[in-house]
């Protein structure tokens, strides 16, 4: 029996574009970007390096046509992705994504045009030029693009680099998805024998059954051991393109890339990673007690996302929106008013249906001004925390709605910013509310389980993927040399706290296999401790914090991350004092943890 709510729990698309993925609005809407990228060709062909100030202008007319195309193709792929997660089967929506991608890399190749032609521009006019009405809105994101232009390869290389991307760097990535994709695991769960999707089988993590855990585990395990020749090969080929494409642009420092794209030096980087090395004891002490009351003397890595007391807690989905309106009403406004606005327009997709993808997102869609949140609820206090996680991300979209398109693409480490902070908004208040001891042991268990994830998991990913790749210089890294590198590196990011760890978790963690972006994992640290000192801010200031808060994340896309930090919150991120007050809020959650448990 659905439950009956008087919130919708089934999205509109049609709002957007009506007939889904045979909408003949949609397809107009992609010809128009199509033309608005030729659009930009043409321009470009008649466009030559910047020789007297007034030109400035001219750059202004291509910088608000590559910003309006890139909020045009961000509603396009928005809509694509919102299709195939409600119908993965959907077949018009590759053919779509097909063509979106088409008219992406034309756009990119334009974009690379004409950086490689701005980079030519007299340094001192280049200053005159950036300080001018036209230009001064934009003067962060032109001199990225500056930097990153110095680093372009010839135009013939560009575009041979671009041509192997496709069929053999993107290729790759895709191979691995499709191979584990292919992967069934034999399993028996509650007294069937169940042949299991390989994301199906890692979920039984969480099972209250310690043997059907234990089961999957180890199942998982022989599968990679049996496939790791084929991963090794698909993670050296990615590595090493990369790599040859860094020595071409001559980028020494693996590091240099994600940096770059994160907005942040190696200074602020190796700050939060000390702090974080110097805390982990309290987390070591949590874990410890979490293995003792499963009766074991260390932490078993199939025993660590179990839930530490079984909640039977059903929360319905209109008692949930209700919730989150009323707690984020102490902490804004506009947040509440938004949120409100989500709810009752039908932009949540919450239906518990078969036949839906499994990971749960936000899609921005600027044109429109909106957002859709796809999510499926179960009643349970852990959809409760991924609906406010998935509104905390809309939220920032909505702050982002009157900035400029060139200047609204923020970097991964600020992405998750307004997500985490609603989310431990919800997650403080229902551990507050909590009406027994067990109830607020489960949600501070949950708490916890983000701080290990962030402070030792993350930390272990990056320190493989950085000791990896300094091997894959040298040549091809063996499957068994990427165990060792993996044990190691989960050894040193545990601290030696987890009994028998995955040392084939290089081959599941899909993160490794992005083509897109390197390094998929210090951001998310960087975030969640970043999220922690707003959410504290917010706590002390209350309400007159949103304003500044609202502040920061419009600011998010056009300043280097040292400096928004330094703007709206007057904080040094490149000291260990920053990092040192989000930790010490984590730390009080296993003193309470321990004593909650003695």
């Amino acid at each position: 029996m659905k439950d009956e709510t008087k919130y919708s729990q089934v999205w509109n698309l049609d709002k957007l574009y009506p007939d889904g993925s045979a909408s003949t609005q949609f397809l107009d809407h992609i010809s128009h970007i199509e033309s608005k990228v030729f659009s930009l060709e043409e321009g470009l062909n008649f466009f030559n390096t910047p020789k007297e100030i007034n030109h400035s202008s001219k750059v202004a007319d291509l910088i608000d046509n590559i910003g309006c195309i890139r909020i045009n193709l961000s509603q396009a792929n928005s809509y694509i992705t919102c299709l195939l997660a409600q119908n993965p089967q959907d077949q018009n929506a590759p053919t779509l994504k097909g063509k979106t991608s088409s008219i992406s890399a034309r756009f990119d190749a334009g974009l690379k045009k004409l950086q490689k032609i701005l980079v030519k521009t007299d340094h001192h006019l280049w200053e005159d030029m950036l300080d001018t009405a036209d230009l001064n809105p934009y003067k962060f994101i032109l001199n990225e693009w500056r930097k990153k232009a110095d680093m372009h390869l010839t135009d013939d290389e560009e575009s041979l680099v671009s041509d192997l991307m496709v069929d053999g760097y993107h290729a790759w990535g895709q191979f691995y998805h499709s191979l584990i994709g292919s992967i069934k695991v034999n399993i028996q769960v509650d007294g069937e024998r169940n042949e299991l999707s390989v994301p199906q089988a890692i979920n039984l993590r969480s099972h209250p059954n310690e043997e059907v855990r234990k089961e999957s585990y180890y199942a998982l395990e022989e599968i990679w051991e049996e496939k790791k020749e084929q991963f090794a090969k698909i993670l050296n080929h990615i590595a090493g393109f990369r790599l040859q494409v860094y020595k071409k642009r001559k980028l020494e420092n693996i590091l240099e890339e994600p940096l770059m794209e994160n907005r942040i030096n190696e200074e602020t980087l190796s700050a939060m990673w000390k702090v974080v090395s110097k805390n982990k004891q309290p987390f070591i002490k949590y874990l410890n007690r979490k293995a003792n009351m499963y009766g074991h003397t260390k932490m078993k890595s199939y025993n660590f996302w179990a839930p530490i007391k079984n909640t039977n807690q059903k929360i319905k989905y209109e008692e949930a929106v209700n919730f989150i309106l009323e707690h984020f009403s102490q902490f804004g406004t506009e947040l509440e008013n938004f949120s409100r606005q989500v709810f009752n327009n039908e932009w949540i997709e919450a239906e518990d249906r078969p036949n839906k993808s499994m990971a749960a997102f936000c899609a921005s869609f600027p044109i429109s001004g909106e957002s859709r949140i796809f999510m499926t609820y179960g009643n349970r206090i852990t959809n409760v925390l991924t609906l406010a996680h998935e509104l905390g991300h809309a939220f920032h979209n909505h702050a982002m709605k009157s900035i400029n398109g060139i200047n609204r693409q923020y970097p991964m480490c600020i992405a998750e910013t307004a997500s985490t902070f609603s989310e431990m908004i919800i997650l403080d208040a229902s551990m507050e509310k909590a009406e027994s001891g067990e109830e607020k042991l489960f949600l501070l268990d949950e708490k916890l389980k983000r701080s290990v994830m962030n402070f030792m998991n993350i930390h272990s990913r990056f320190l493989f993927e950085e000791r990896f790749y300094e091997e894959r210089k040298a040549g091809i890294v063996s499957s068994s040399r990427l165990n060792e590198i993996m044990h190691e590196a989960i050894n040193e990011g545990y601290v030696g706290s987890f009994d028998n760890p995955s040392i084939h978790s290089w081959a599941w963690t899909p993160h490794y296999y992005i083509t897109k972006s390197p390094f998929y994992n210090f951001p998310y640290t960087f975030g969640y401790i970043f999220s922690l000192c707003i959410y504290a801010k917010a706590k002390e200031k209350g309400k007159e914090f949103e304003k500044d808060y609202l502040a920061l994340l419009r600011d998010s896309g056009s300043m280097s991350t040292e400096d928004l930090v330094m703007k709206h919150l007057g904080e040094d991120i490149t000291s260990e004092a920053f990092w040192e007050k989000g930790i010490e809020l984590c730390v009080r959650d296993v003193e309470e943890f321990i004593t909650l448990t003695s």
